[in-house]
């Protein structure tokens, strides 16, 4: 299974995530299967900025890792996504989560994301859509979410 994270804190969120998931949809080679619902989250790392709206897209596709990468850069870059600052504010992000059971280490790209297994903003829809599934040290993704009971992650709407 190929998931991606996504998220949105600037402007229209729900839009910004809805476009990403159906640029996406339209790029050649990729296929998306299942997108959960959408999150409302506290910023982590920077937080003097709006709550975000995350969710999780589980995608097949043609295209190899970096390829996909490739591909979801664009979609944030076609969305108005500027980098200013780490964790900063941002129209949407895009994230690769995990590429099946693909382990690399690259300047640009880590698989899986070094950090996807601490973040309750994507364990949680990460489980909606992929429960069952080991994701990190053999553990399911719903079981490493019940660890986020602490309200940090607020349903927001399905998708």
């Amino acid at each position: 299974m190929i998931c991606l994270g996504l998220g949105s804190n600037v402007g229209d969120r729900e839009g910004n995530i809805r476009a990403a998931v159906a640029k996406l949809a339209a790029w050649p080679g990729v296929t998306v299967e299942r997108v959960s619902s959408l999150y409302e989250t506290a910023p982590v790392g920077y937080a003097d900025q709006p709550d975000f709206l995350n969710a999780v897209a589980c995608v097949k596709t043609a295209l190899a890792p970096r390829e996909l990468l490739a591909a979801c850069l664009a979609v944030e870059e076609a969305l108005g996504r500027v980098r200013h600052e780490r964790w900063g504010p941002r129209t949407v992000d895009v994230d690769v989560l995990f590429y099946e059971d693909v382990v690399l280490a690259t300047a640009e790209l880590t698989l899986p994301h070094p950090r996807f297994h601490e973040r309750c903003f994507v364990l949680v829809p990460l489980a909606e859509v992929a429960g069952d599934m080991p994701v990190y040290a053999g553990r399911r993704a719903a079981e490493l979410a019940a660890a986020c009971g602490d309200g940090t992650v607020r349903f927001y709407k399905r998708f």
